[in-house]
């Protein structure tokens, strides 16, 4: 007889953990203990459920990155007894979670996908149910006696798409999350379809690896017109700061004022790693395409490509936690680690 695969549900806090009180109409947090009778259709799954929630269940507006290290503590103390882990989560927040944990868990050979919902577990016309049952049955997916999806996803309204390369689009659409740059990795229809072709291939067996270490003096700039230097050189100034995600315009583009590049290049050369990642949703960075980003080139800024904000700033904290030289620095972030980029 075939073993059941077994998944370790892990509940963090958000909407989809929510049940509402009919009487009061008050939101309250799901008993996991209970779960069979809230969701009763979990009986006709072909795999065994354990849960663990946080002893505080957060709002994914308060999630950072020691609760992401939680997150993985949980999966590296679990990972030997499950063969999957569904992650539930808060959508505001999730992208840069799911951008996080696949960085901090390398080598992962199991799936771990997040879910979340627009609307509670308990509500008349929620999103939550099929998210959850649906996440469950693909992290439960074996062929060959492997996990089918070996890295971390993240699962929304009939899709499941690699979690470092989503955005949240949306707060009021059951479809809250895009990947504008990657196709899904699995739809969900009449019949559960798994694209091969578009999964992260191991291609080697390694030792799974938690990293927990995460730098987070990092910030985020964004471009605008009349964008002045006063205030540029106060985010550059920022004490402690050690990297910056500069969100440029089109492929990559910023005005040529001599101040901006004069200020960047200064920066720079303190020490200070500059991203260039677009602010469009979909595209990429194409340093030196206009002359608008020639310069951004020849000032040796750090080429971002076609990874979303999210990945970009959670991939700074785990390099910046990890140690790599300076000199290493610009050469491993514009390698595609966890498929992140291409």
């Amino acid at each position: 007889m075939k073993n059941k695969t077994h998944i370790l549900l892990i509940y963090t806090g958000g909407t989809i953990g929510m049940v509402k009180d009919y009487k009061s109409g008050a939101l309250k947090a799901f008993d996991f203990d209970k779960m069979s009778k809230h969701i009763p259709e979990l009986a006709q799954l072909d795999c065994s459920i354990d849960a663990v929630s946080f002893d505080k269940p957060i709002d994914s507006s308060n999630m950072n990155p020691d609760h992401w290290a939680k997150i993985a503590t949980l999966i590296e103390e679990n990972y030997e007894d499950h063969d999957g882990f569904v992650v539930l989560h808060g959508s505001d927040t999730m992208s840069y979670t799911a951008s996080a944990l696949s960085f901090m868990l390398e080598n992962l050979a199991k799936p771990v996908i997040f879910t979340g919902s627009q609307l509670p577990i308990g509500d008349l016309r929620t999103d939550a149910k099929e998210n959850l049952i649906t996440s469950i049955q693909i992290a439960a997916l074996q062929k060959k006696g492997k996990p089918v999806i070996q890295e971390v996803g993240l699962y929304f309204e009939y899709k499941l798409y690699r979690g470092n390369r989503t955005t949240k689009i949306n707060a009021e659409h059951f479809q809250a999350f895009t990947s504008l740059n990657h196709p899904p990795l699995a739809e969900s229809g009449v019949h559960l379809k798994v694209f091969d072709e578009y999964l992260m291939q191991r291609k080697s067996v390694k030792r799974f690896l938690v990293h927990k270490e995460l730098d987070s003096n990092v910030m985020i700039l964004k471009l605008f017109p009349g964008l002045n230097r006063a205030v540029v050189q106060s985010v550059l100034g920022t004490p402690n700061l050690k990297a910056l995600v500069l969100e440029t315009y089109g492929a990559g583009n910023a005005p040529t004022d001599h101040w901006l590049l004069e200020d960047l290049g200064k920066a720079m050369k303190n020490g200070l790693h500059i991203v260039n990642v677009t602010q469009c949703s979909g595209g990429s960075v194409i340093l030196g395409q206009y002359k608008t980003s020639e310069q951004l080139k020849e000032l040796q800024i750090i080429n971002g490509k076609d990874i979303t904000t999210e990945a970009a700033i959670t991939k700074l904290m785990y390099l910046l936690g990890s140690g790599f030289s300076h000199k290493l620095f610009k050469t491993v972030f514009e390698t595609s680690l966890r498929g992140e980029m291409q």
